[in-house]
């Protein structure tokens, strides 16, 4: 009896066929905004320009929502009326959106021995200051920054979704974990809108959800340690998300040393190691924040974070006195290939 006889094989081979017809149907569009402070692409697949702009526009629109709730730039947002109550004795009770990030900011914390700190807002407060007025942070400004540091003092109630800073002048920045989680729930608006082959970009916290029609994968470059170099490795990324964090684009230099925008936790300095850390994990507020926590961590206890860390993979270059080192976990190469030249 010819294999085609059997129903269920008649089945997938309609199925199939019926799916290639549908992607032979879908265009692609796309669009930039500029949203939390960063240029945020979306790129997707839809069978007409109606339905494609309308799942665009509410996806940008809940990413300006989020910013609205997490930024630590608008006073009036809800992660600084809440940093506004630090050391009041107040538990205060937050909404789905700030208390998913910061329940998964503190998971994290204690999982990278505090590497990941969601209450570093007085040091980046200070850093900021440094790169705009070229003027390294005061001994007694990072003391007193230092004193109200610590996840440990940030108190979060399950039972009840509530948030409490323990010290006065405390300051909560979401600036390593923010924008993955806008991604992923972007993401989720554009699904919801039947868009299923998609990729959001927010300046290098990326999303691939289903690939481009006819492909296997979004190809995405591996930004280089230094900025203006081409790509040397790519990705080939679907339903995935990939994150890549370093200084090449922000960073300062005071008496020959340089420093990078992510600031220790541990001692309120900028990092020195020239380095770039990028990183893969089944959601992009898990690649985010992982990305921030392997810089400061460092390859040794980095990579080991990673490889516990179900579905990640990680690559680390650095600079290490004009020599470029790479290391890279064990899952990570099955995710790159070479470009044929």
């Amino acid at each position: 009896m010819p294999i085609l006889a059997c129903p269920l094989v008649q089945l997938l081979v309609a199925a199939t066929v019926q799916a290639a017809a549908a992607d032979q149907e879908l265009h692609r569009f796309a669009y930039e905004r500029t949203l939390m402070g960063a240029a945020v692409k979306i790129t997707l697949y839809a069978p007409q320009e109606r339905s494609a702009n309308l799942a665009a526009e509410a996806a940008f629109d809940r990413i300006a929502e989020l910013d609205r709730i997490l930024s630590d730039y608008k006073p009036d947002s809800e992660l600084s009326k809440l940093s506004d109550t630090a050391g009041k004795g107040r538990a205060v009770p937050l909404g789905t959106d700030l208390w998913t990030v910061l329940e998964r900011s503190q998971q994290l914390a204690e999982r990278s021995g505090g590497a990941f700190d969601a209450t570093v807002g007085p040091y980046v407060r200070l850093w900021r200051r440094a790169r705009r007025n070229k003027e390294f942070p005061a001994a007694e400004r990072l003391a007193e920054a230092r004193a109200v540091v610590g996840y440990q003092k940030l108190k979060l109630d399950p039972s009840r979704h509530t948030a409490q800073l323990l010290a006065p002048g405390m300051r909560l920045d979401l600036g390593g974990i923010a924008a993955g989680y806008a991604v992923d729930q972007a993401m989720a608006v554009l699904r919801r809108h039947g868009i299923h082959r998609a990729l959001i970009d927010a300046s290098g916290d990326i999303l691939a959800a289903g690939p481009p029609p006819g492909q296997e994968g979004w190809k995405i470059g591996i930004a280089p340690l230094d900025a203006a170099g081409p790509p040397s490795r790519y990705l080939g990324l679907h339903d995935q998300a990939v994150t890549t964090s370093g200084d090449a684009f922000q960073h300062v230099v005071f008496d020959g040393q340089r420093y990078s925008h992510i600031v220790d936790p541990a001692t309120g300095l900028g990092l020195t190691d020239q380095s770039s850390v990028t990183v893969i994990a089944a959601d992009c507020i898990t690649a985010d924040s992982l990305a921030t926590a392997v810089c400061v961590l460092g390859p040794e206890k980095g990579l080991r974070l990673i490889e516990e860390t179900e579905h990640a993979a990680a690559l680390i270059v650095r600079n290490r006195a004009g020599k470029v080192e790479t290391v890279e976990s064990r899952r990570f190469a099955k995710h790159t290939f070479v470009p044929a030249k």
